[in-house]
């Protein structure tokens, strides 16, 4: 079981580890600013290196992450374990990835951005590997969200940091009733404004009606 901040980092590993091979293992500043990058991640954080590497330590007592010392490595750098302790597919972690550092998703959504990691055929393949880690032997990885009141599809979300907690739909309430102690409030009316309008009018036709009949001498 992971916490957020967990999760964001070994989402950050694995993603660059496929992406930018180039630059992993990570340092601790490199994953500070992976973790923080505004691209790509839901939500954004602001995340400090003690914050970070603390997160990494926890990390590591759960053999999720490795460091590699020494030989070249002027300072310690950080790399995931998530497919080896699971024994996962490429196209299985790239999923699972997508939704470590962007949250639930929908088919379209995971296929279109899981896409630098894995180019998915369709969003049928996307669903097969969504049941694969649904039906994982060592319990499931992800699962199906209710569809939400006003969206067309329903969104997936990874399980290792626990069931998520599904937003209940917004329930709108009659009014209370108005209390002794707080008497309503009169609603303004919003003909009162054209109806003071017309009234000016009619009093100054009056006063224009009176001036003529004094001018006629009427």
């Amino acid at each position: 079981m992971l916490d957020p901040a967990e999760a964001r980092i070994l989402g950050c590993l694995i993603e660059k580890d496929i992406t930018t091979p180039e630059y992993y293992p990570m340092t601790i500043n490199a994953l500070v600013n992976a973790c923080n990058q505004k691209s790509n991640r839901d939500p954004v954080f602001t995340w400090d290196e003690e914050f970070v590497s603390e997160s990494v330590d926890t990390l590591r007592a759960k053999h999720l992450v490795g460091v590699l010392t020494g030989g070249g490595n002027r300072v310690p750098k950080y790399s995931h374990r998530l497919q080896e302790v699971l024994n996962l597919g490429r196209r299985e972690v790239a999923v699972l990835c997508e939704l470590l550092v962007r949250g639930a998703q929908t088919l379209g959504e995971l296929r279109d951005r899981a896409s630098r990691m894995h180019r998915f055929s369709d969003t049928e393949e996307v669903e097969t590997c969504l049941h694969r880690l649904a039906e994982y032997s060592g319990g499931p990885l992800v699962m199906l969200l209710p569809r939400q009141a006003g969206h067309k599809e329903a969104r997936y979300a990874h399980l290792l940091c626990g069931e998520p907690q599904v937003q209940e739909p917004a329930v709108h309430y009659a009014p209370a009733a108005t209390s002794a102690f707080a008497p309503a409030q009169p609603q303004p009316n919003p003909l009162e404004p054209r109806v003071a309008a017309l009234e000016s009018e009619v009093r100054e036709l009056r006063a224009m009606v009176e001036q003529l009949k004094a001018e006629l001498g009427g």
